[in-house]
């Protein structure tokens, strides 16, 4: 008797029907108006699940007692409780590696896109205020040469310093939970304190994953610790930054700029007072939005979902001391 999963992704026909030739799928819309319901009712008999962007709470696990994994279409894993996984038994895996370039290639467009006010400048021109030669007031910032700082020196961090280092000849610090010597061989990069990268950095790019220890790492006092001149980019996660001191630094015009990948609250409302900033460039969580990335993302979580449930141990599996 096939296994039961439930999907509350959409998933291309190939994957889908690659799926359904292995196990039985029940589709939640979980968007939609009754689709907590609908999740409800099918957890009882479900051994796995298959899906991204949804907090599973204890009252949810407790209706799926014959759970045996739970696979993310996603690289970050903080809308689970591992600790509660685990004593549960339960798997989680995830999907790294084929959306670090992706999401790098972000980071970098929100480096420009900011430095060289380009979502302001374009609006500018489409509003038909284009009337001659630009002066001071609208330049922007030079990227190439300039020093970034990255804090989170993982896989995306260190993509980031490729960029930065290979393409733009950019001075490269970083700030991690160790330092590592192989990527300062590769980027001629520099290991050090937090406090160290923002005062010298002329770009600031956040990619450490969501934690006790990372949730508010900046604050009013770090942004107080940047250049007046300095780029603030975020592409790990919105409750990283404390938003409110952020406004206000912008406000202020305490820093340049920032250019905004995530949120603390998403979607973002559209009366942020972000959004009445022009020294921001916002968008909607597109880290690994494009057709390719998403497609592999999904193609992983297929692959560590039939992994699991065949008594394999999954190729990405999250809390590595769980019984698989």
């Amino acid at each position: 008797m096939k296994k039961r999963i439930v999907l509350y992704k959409r998933l291309s026909d190939a994957l889908l029907a690659r799926l359904e030739e292995q196990v039985e799928v029940t589709w939640v819309d979980t968007a939609a108006a009754d689709g907590l319901a609908r999740l409800r009712d099918a957890l009882p008999g479900a051994h796995g699940l298959l899906g991204a962007s949804l907090r599973l709470d204890s009252e949810l696990l407790d209706l799926a007692p014959q759970l045996e994994v739970i696979s993310s279409v996603s690289v970050g894993v903080d809308n689970y409780d591992i600790a509660d996984l685990t004593r549960r038994g339960v798997m989680l895996t995830n999907t790294p590696d084929v959306l670090t370039e992706t999401t790098a290639d972000t980071g970098f467009a929100l480096i420009l896109a900011t430095a060289r006010r380009v979502v302001e400048l374009a609006g500018w021109v489409r509003e038909g205020h284009w009337q001659a030669s630009l002066g001071p007031a609208h330049f922007g910032t030079d990227v190439h040469g300039k020093t970034l700082g990255i804090v989170g020196m993982g896989r995306i961090g260190e993509a980031l310093a490729r960029r930065g280092a290979a393409g733009f000849g950019m001075r490269v610090l970083y700030h991690s939970s160790r330092a590592k010597p192989e990527v300062e061989a590769r980027y001629a990069a520099r290991y050090c304190s937090l406090e160290a990268l923002l005062t010298e950095a002329d770009y600031v790019c956040l990619t450490v994953p969501l934690s006790a220890s990372t949730e508010g790492l900046i604050g009013a006092r770090e942004l107080a610790l940047m250049k007046p001149e300095a780029i603030l980019v975020n592409i790990a996660r919105g409750r990283v930054v404390d938003e409110a001191a952020l406004i206000e630094a912008l406000q202020q015009k305490r820093i340049r700029g920032a250019g905004l990948d995530v949120f603390v609250q998403e979607p973002l409302a559209a009366d942020s007072p972000l959004l009445q900033l022009d020294n921001v460039v916002a968008t909607p969580h597109i880290g690994s939005a494009t057709h390719e990335t998403r497609e592999a993302m999904a193609r992983c979580a297929v692959d560590n979902l039939l992994s699991a449930l065949a008594g394999q141990r999954p190729p990405n599996l999250v809390n590595h001391n769980s019984p698989a």
